[in-house]
């Protein structure tokens, strides 16, 4: 029997979160009400307290449950990643350009974190966390990059900050220029070739050539 109560448990929380997603999506964070989402999912509003305290809370379980299985990812190590740290970031960013593209969640969440969310009253602190996780981010890239040019495959006059930072805004960028107007252009492969012109230009110039 509590087996059974947690397994119920978990499904009306997938319930919640699944119908955060759809009126986030349709309405925008800051116009949505608890109430709606509790009617989108069939439940009462006491239903969405019990499983979350307030409405910045369960946005960001809805984003965590997209963002952190792509976090994990990113971040594991496969055989010869030490020995080619650029194509790991090539692997992992052709990973993330293709979920966004053909996964509807993926894009639905993206959409609402990058166009639909203003940090403000109770979504206030998840600006904080929103930061973090892109210092998470962009720490692994930088380290990726360190042990390129560590291995000489790119050019050691390059500063690692700021290539990071001008590859995370890269990459970031193009996902959101695409979300704007995705018959614009194609993500994956304009995305992919616009980072392989960013990379050539860190490398020596003798490996361009």
């Amino acid at each position: 029997m509590a087996r059974r109560t947690k397994e119920e448990a978990l499904a009306t929380r997938e319930l919640i979160l699944d119908a955060a997603e759809r009126v986030f999506h349709q309405r925008g964070v800051s116009r949505t009400s608890l109430q709606e989402i509790a009617k989108d999912a069939g439940l009462t509003r006491g239903a969405i307290y019990w499983h979350f305290e307030n409405k910045g809370e369960l946005f960001d379980a809805m984003m965590q449950r997209v963002t952190l299985p792509m976090m994990a990812r990113m971040t594991e190590v496969t055989p010869g990643d030490e020995d080619q740290p650029l194509e790991k970031i090539r692997r992992n960013t052709a990973s993330a350009l293709r979920q966004v593209v053909h996964d509807p969640q993926v894009r639905r969440v993206f959409e609402i974190a990058m166009q639909k969310v203003e940090y403000v009253d109770e979504l206030q602190e998840l600006q904080q966390r929103k930061i973090s996780g892109r210092n998470e981010c962009m720490d692994d890239m930088a380290d990726q990059l360190r042990l390129a040019q560590q291995k000489g495959h790119i050019r050691s006059d390059v500063q690692v900050t700021h290539a990071t930072i001008g590859l995370f805004a890269l990459v970031g960028g193009i996902k959101y220029n695409w979300l704007l107007d995705p018959q614009a252009f194609d993500l994956e492969q304009v995305g992919l070739a616009t980072l392989d012109t960013f990379l050539a230009g860190l490398r020596p110039l003798a490996t361009v050539r």
